[in-house]
């Protein structure tokens, strides 16, 4: 059976390329009726965060990537974590194993250089512990070469001699990464390791310590890293690189994993749902070619998802989005409470313009907030134009001897009268009257808006804006 899994340490956020990872073994495993295991690797204490750990489920979760075993927590699986594993005494059974073999030894690091190695010995070195020197186990390198084959790279040759011994157990007892992760995918029978090629120089140190044991390796595929547009590795310097900070800039899970899929992974069409794409993935279909990520494409993907959805569930995602991140928006939060059949209205037609839940609440803002601002460029236009109130008080008398404001084509023959009777270009009388409605000169359908907001939120506001607008100097 296909084991595979996903490894992340809990030292920062989950970066988008850690996320395409792990969907490329998620898809694996699934396509082949296997086994995706989440391992915690939290061994470097310095370093590693409870709160990092959290973080890093909650985006996996998010992603939609589940992982199959772990230890019971109430019914569900809690990943594997190396720092609990390390309390049983595996990863020191097994590098005494190896000092046994005389394929490690003790090390006595120098005091005065912790890099310089002053003794060496298959014993413990008892007289050094008291004397409280710092002891580590390290594996020794052997001459010759480290051959594998990259599943995605082909044959690799390192020379053994370009590597010094390895440190395996460090001075506080715990197992390194080189170490652990080899103890760990062997008694966990992983079958696959694919991983990012920065890990490449790592596989030879972890083969030879497999070799050390007599155990068969796993598969190896290193893939590409994603870059930056400067092509050096994507990172903060390039814009936001976490889960986290495309959840909370109200890109939706699937566009974000439509988009990492489509870096480095051969699929047809642009838009799609990649759980529904299991049973294409293969291996094979991954490409070696180095891959750019476009914060623009991702963009856009997001905003065909988010039209794409059904309005009731759009309408589900963006409270749950604005309850987490943005808590502050009270009037918004109330509206879609209270109002949720305006709500929805007022989302399917704001939707059309925008492509993050984070443009989608600036644009529905004013549909749910009376008290909306109104942006710099509305005021210019408004001071700067001598028929500006003209166009609001025609605008008024006509739409208060008007039907029910419930049809586009009735209400655009309105403002056309409207911009007849005051004698001012449609498309002035139009931006004149959206930015009175809204506050703002890009809106959603000038007629549509109306119609969703209907006649008494119409004429409210442009009575507000007349007013408001008269002080305007």
């Amino acid at each position: 059976m296909v084991r595979v899994r996903f490894a992340p340490s809990p030292t920062g956020y989950l970066h988008v390329g850690g996320v395409r990872t792990a969907l490329f073994n998620w898809l694996f495993a699934r396509r082949m009726g296997g086994k995706f295991i989440l391992r915690i690797e939290d061994t470097d204490l310095e370093r590693s965060s409870k709160e990092f750990e959290v973080l890093i489920l909650e985006s996996l979760k998010w992603c939609g990537l589940d992982w199959d075993e772990g230890p019971d927590i109430g019914g569900d699986f809690g990943p594997y974590r190396q720092s609990e594993r390390k309390e049983t005494g595996i990863y020191q059974n097994y590098a005494q194993k190896l000092v046994e073999a005389k394929k490690a030894y003790f090390a006595v690091h120098d005091p005065e250089d912790s890099k310089k190695v002053i003794k060496k010995a298959f014993e413990w070195p008892q007289e050094y512990f008291k004397k409280g020197y710092d002891i580590t186990i390290k594996f020794k390198i052997e001459e010759g070469e480290t051959r594998f084959n990259d599943l995605l790279k082909g044959k690799m040759t390192f020379k053994n001699d370009v590597f010094d011994d390895i440190v395996i157990i460090k001075s506080n007892g715990f197992p390194t990464y080189n170490f652990a992760v080899v103890v760990d995918d062997h008694l966990m029978k992983i079958t696959h390791v694919i991983r990012g090629e920065d890990h490449l120089s790592n596989t030879p140190k972890q083969i030879m310590i497999y070799q050390a044991f007599e155990w068969n390796p796993p598969e190896f595929m290193h893939i590409p890293l994603i870059l930056g547009k400067d092509r050096s590795p994507l990172s903060k310097r390039h814009g936001g690189t976490s889960v986290n900070y495309f959840r909370e800039q109200g890109y939706l899970n699937k566009a974000l994993m439509n988009y990492l899929a489509l870096l480095g992974w051969s699929v047809e069409e642009e838009i799609f749902d990649y759980k529904e794409k299991v049973e294409t993935f293969t291996l094979n279909s991954i490409s070696n070619k180095s891959v750019i990520f476009d914060y623009q494409k991702l963009e856009w993907i997001n905003g065909k998802h988010l039209r794409n959805i059904d309005t009731i569930e759009l309408y589900s995602i963006f409270y749950d989005w604005l309850k987490t991140f943005k808590k502050e928006e009270i009037e918004v939060i109330r509206e879609l409470d209270i109002n949720k059949s305006y709500a929805l209205k007022v989302l399917k037609i704001c939707r059309e313009k925008v492509n993050t839940l984070a443009q989608l609440l600036e644009m529905i803002k004013p549909f749910l907030v009376d008290e909306y601002e109104y942006e710099g460029k509305y005021i210019e236009k408004f001071k700067s134009d001598g028929q500006a109130a003209k166009v609001l008080e025609e605008s008024i008398k006509i739409f208060e001897k008007a039907r029910e404001l419930d049809n586009t084509d009735e209400i655009r023959k309105l403002l056309e009268n409207v911009s007849n009777n005051v004698e001012v270009k449609r498309k002035r009388a139009f931006q004149i009257v959206r930015g009175a409605l809204l506050g703002k000169l890009i809106t959603p359908g000038l007629f549509e808006s109306i119609q969703v907001l209907g006649k008494s939120r119409t004429l409210q506001r442009l009575k507000r804006t007349l007013e408001i607008g008269r002080n305007w100097k």
